[in-house]
């Protein structure tokens, strides 16, 4: 007899959490203004609006945390993350920050300005909202793939080439760096192919456009480039992870994500000018250039969870659990971005709450019921996050229109899976009785969806 599935850990501490009622949960929301970020972690009782930071560490973090050198400038933690990012990614350059978005504005500070043109594959919010505060342009190029929800294609987050060509021949000495996302978040925690990245960066080094590798869920995509692409089964996660950042010329990373920390992030390259620059920005910004916003306690679970998330076991676990929701869904006929991606169920709004219009927000309105049926925190990503166009300010509904359910690194359990299948179920049951949405009321110029406020229509 076959054995089943179990996780490559065990659990050695637990957190409470509280079950509360509908009429609670609609009081809340209200309170909220139906932004589930304005929710209070107590009024949540599974909470999958992020992976960012909310993963928990293991005891050989905890114990590097003990080790952690805070030595202002110079500290031995710092050289421990160095010395792993060197022997991961290859770059010998390494800027440490507070997290992803403060890698991103440090180096995009010393890179873009106003005018400047940055494809990507679908850039994330944070990345579209460093490269639109600066008046530049964040152009999409990814595969028509990720565009159709159903479709069955093992790698749509790959970029498109043609699209990718386009951009570089009209914006000729105006392309500062290309922006390639791994895995792609915004278009359903897609991965991209090996071979993608090496023809992109080939693609790119012909018209003398550096490549920036946003690496927050880097290993998860080393993983289905070993469990998806020919010819790389038989190679560790670090081995594929080598390759992957042999061909780019730089990364930032959240490391809250593939780094299973609570904060952190880092800019690493291979370009010492890159390097210099950026570290003019870093120092005013994070503090000095060997601590960058951190403990040297955070740098060391840092390089201790990079090392271990790029080990199969620790990977397959993680993405099992994902695709064990993506199963139980399936059952129910929910439709979602397929096939699952590392990090995420990303759920198709547009698919389930038919009757409510795009200009009420379909997406956003999903993950308020989803939170009302059982407490289920999710997080939109579609026409809220999209924001307004910088130029026209109109709302911007061409891309898809998903709420992603993010699974905590080594936090639920499968129990805890069969639960938020369940809830959604219910709501796919009712979903005839939904026929309105939800209006803004007040919103931010930029990255709205953090802080917006809307009202039930």
């Amino acid at each position: 007899m076959e054995l089943p599935f179990a996780e490559s850990w065990k659990i050695k501490m637990v957190e409470p959490i509280v079950k509360s009622t509908r009429e609670q949960r609609e009081q809340w929301l209200k309170e909220a203004h139906y932004n589930v970020f304005q929710l209070k972690a107590e009024q949540v009782y599974i909470d999958l609006l992020t992976d960012s930071g909310t993963g928990a560490m293991s005891d050989r973090q905890w114990a590097q945390m003990m080790l952690g050198d805070e030595s202002y400038a110079g500290a031995t933690s710092f050289f421990h993350l160095k010395d792993m990012i060197k022997n991961l990614m290859g770059f010998d350059y390494v800027i440490p920050t507070h997290q992803g978005r403060a890698a991103e504005n440090v180096l995009f500070s010393f890179l873009v300005k106003e005018g400047h043109v940055i494809p990507g594959n679908a850039h994330f919010d944070t990345t579209k909202g460093h490269i639109e505060s600066r008046h530049a342009h964040a152009i999409d190029v990814t595969t028509d793939d990720a565009k159709n929800t159903q479709l069955e294609v093992p790698f749509k987050g790959n970029v498109s080439l043609e699209k990718l060509e386009k951009v570089l021949k009209e914006s000729p000495g105006n392309v500062p760096f290309m922006v390639l996302t791994v895995t792609n978040n915004t278009v359903g925690g897609q991965p991209v192919s090996m071979q993608n990245i090496r023809e992109t960066c080939e693609l790119c080094h012909r018209y003398n456009v550096p490549v920036v590798m946003d690496s927050a869920r880097f290993a998860e995509n080393a993983y289905f480039i070993k469990m998806r692409e020919p010819g790389f089964e038989n190679m560790t996660i670090k081995e594929i992870v080598k390759q992957m950042y042999s061909y780019v010329d730089a990364a930032t990373m959240s490391a809250k994500k593939d780094a299973i920390v609570n904060i952190g992030g880092f800019i690493a390259t291979s370009r010492k000018e890159w390097y210099e620059g950026a570290k003019g920005f870093c120092i005013p910004f994070e503090g000095y250039v060997t601590y960058g916003g951190l403990a040297g306690r955070d740098l060391n679970a840092i390089a201790q969870g990079l090392d271990e998330n790029t080990e199969f076991d620790m990977l397959h676990t993680r993405i099992h659990q994902v695709q064990y929701l993506a199963s139980l869904l399936d059952e129910y006929g929910i439709p979602y971005q397929r096939p699952a991606g590392g990090h995420a169920i990303f759920v198709d709004a547009s698919q389930i709450l038919t009757q409510v219009p795009k200009e009420e927000f379909p997406a956003q309105t999903l993950t308020c019921e989803l939170y009302l049926e059982a407490g289920i925190r999710g997080c939109e990503i579609g026409y809220m996050l999209a924001d307004r166009d910088p130029e026209t300010r109109e709302n911007r509904f061409g891309g898809l229109d998903l709420l992603r359910l993010a699974i905590p690194r080594r936090v639920y359990t499968d129990n805890h899976m069969a639960v938020i299948a369940a809830a959604l179920k219910n709501v796919m049951d009712r979903r005839e009785t939904i026929t309105r949405g939800v209006a803004i009321e007040w919103e931010a110029p930029l990255m709205r969806h953090f802080t917006v406020q809307l009202r039930r229509l």
